[in-house]
């Protein structure tokens, strides 16, 4: 149902694309003082229509703005939906690069913004390293709505580290280290062998999805997704260092310090073990320790989570697994924007939301209503009219950019001083991590054989990678799903990404 949602969507959207075209020859208008946009929201309500954000956020712009908004849960059909009719808004909240919407924008339906962006205050300070992953095949179709790059953690249990006197992990061998302790010490001295080290679940993606064995193939060297060999792109998973990432595992897995249900626990039982002191380290994000923290203090309990951020090879090298920055994109129809006059209106409506007046007013809300500064850092404040605002912003972070250099609005308070003292280490260590950062090289670019058999390929060796891990092949299992891979598609699609990159 999916695919036939997507073709009948680019089927649709082809018509309303030459409808509109041939409307243009009718006579167009030059009255651009309303701007139309298609967001997603969140919450269980949209923002009211007459809500005081709105108000400012068209007073500071200087232009109505028409709002259609659609709940989360069904974005993507109303998405399809408004593209195959005749009232497209001039800007579109897309989600994420689907085969549907990159067809749609090779096809001409989007406007290529790759030359424009460079002429706006704000738009021109996109990151590169970003803006290259939120391309298509090296074109910028969208503004990319900016989240942190670096999010990777070690989290860590800081009372099995005091009891068993150990330090937090900086490379890989430590980690190693850590996990035998926790597994073989008694950390929680109990007196009983009821520990493990590390902690992880059924990963709910596949590869490439930024799971722990993600994360440690990228520390091991195997590149992020893709690694790019004397000019050539290959693999991750065909580099040694993939392998070996994968054997580290397999062995702690074979010496207990990996929960044996590793390829069945939940993703949402992840917590569980950490928090009931049966298992020690998870390897995942700062939100998680944040969300674990939380949880135990909500609890009555001791915060007892410490954490750190990537950690380096054996030789002292780091490799940063990063995320690609971003998380979809504002991008502008061409049937609705029809000339270079009306697109630099939009670019430059799109430029102002990107001041700091409006960051504040889409992230925060408005002060004195529904928070204040404190030390340059926003507190919610109470009250059904501050709730009230508080649950709109929800809808309006959602056409949120920020994607200036420095983050303009303001951040969250912490409620305690421990809070706040792990919130900035974690900025120092976020900040850290991104100069070592390994950025996926292929990001950009996306291949007919990707968008028809990529789901399938990445299958065959998600797969592989945990049966290998379980024990039940090995390196020449691992080797012959490589092999399958290549011939169901693989070795076109890695013919196919080369060609984009050598164009690049």
């Amino acid at each position: 149902m999916k695919k036939l949602s997507t073709i009948l969507g680019l089927g649709l959207l082809s018509v309303a694309f030459l409808s509109a075209c041939g409307k243009e020859e009718a006579g167009s208008t030059t009255d651009y003082d309303t701007i139309s946009m298609l967001s997603p929201y969140i919450e269980t309500e949209p923002p009211a229509s007459d809500n005081e954000i709105l108000k400012q956020l068209e007073a500071y712009t200087g232009k109505n703005i028409d709002i259609t908004w659609a709940p989360n849960t069904s974005y993507e059909d109303k998405m399809n939906i408004t593209l195959a009719s005749d009232d497209i808004p001039e800007v579109m909240v897309i989600q994420g690069k689907s085969g549907g919407f990159i067809k749609s924008a090779e096809n001409g339906a989007f406007w290529d913004l790759t030359d424009y962006l460079a002429d706006y205050p704000n738009l021109s300070q996109s990151n590169e390293d970003v803006l290259r992953n939120s391309s298509v095949n090296g074109k910028v179709y969208g503004i990319y709505r900016k989240r942190d790059a670096m999010r990777t953690a070690v989290i860590i249990r800081k009372d099995w580290l005091e009891n068993l006197n150990l330090e937090v992990p900086e490379t890989i061998d430590d980690l190693y280290e850590v996990a035998k302790a926790f597994t073989e010490n008694d950390p929680d001295g109990n007196g009983e062998n009821d520990t493990f080290g590390l902690i992880i679940p059924q990963w709910p993606g596949s590869i490439n999805s930024n799971s722990p064995y993600d994360v440690l193939a990228t520390w091991f060297g195997a590149g992020n997704a893709w690694k790019e060999i004397d000019g050539t792109l290959e693999p991750s998973f065909m580099q040694p260092e993939y392998l070996e990432s994968m054997q580290f595992v397999k062995d702690m897995v074979e010496q207990g310090y990996v929960n044996r249900d590793f390829a069945t626990m939940a993703a949402d039982k992840w917590d569980e073990p950490f928090i009931n002191g049966r298992g020690g380290i998870i390897i995942d994000t700062y939100s998680r320790a944040a969300q674990i923290s939380n949880k135990l203090l909500q609890a009555g309990e001791e915060d007892l989570v410490v954490f750190t951020g990537n950690l380096k090879d054996n030789s002292g090298t780091m490799n940063a697994l990063p995320t690609d920055g971003y998380s979809g994109f504002l991008a502008i129809p061409k049937s609705s924007v029809q000339t270079e006059e009306h697109l630099k209106e939009v670019l430059t409506f799109l430029d102002k939301l990107n001041d700091k007046e409006a960051q504040v007013l889409l992230n925060n809300g408005i002060e004195g209503i529904n928070f204040e500064v404190v030390d340059g850092m926003s507190v919610a404040l109470e009250g059904s009219e501050a709730e009230a605002l508080a649950n709109a912003v929800k809808g309006y972070s959602q056409i949120g950019m920020n994607v200036t250099e420095d983050t303009l609005y303001y951040i969250a308070k912490p409620d305690t001083e421990a809070a706040t003292e792990s919130y900035e280490k974690r900025l120092s260590l976020m900040e850290a991590d991104l100069e070592h950062a390994v950025f996926n090289p292929a990001a950009s670019y996306n291949t007919d054989t990707y968008v028809t058999k990529g789901a399938q390929l990445d299958q065959i060796i998600s797969d592989a990678r945990v049966q290998f891990i379980a024990g039940q092949i090995d390196e020449a299992g691992w080797e012959a799903a490589i092999e399958l891979w290549k011939n169901q598609g693989g070795t076109q699609l890695m013919e196919e990404t080369n060609a984009l990159h050598q164009a690049q």
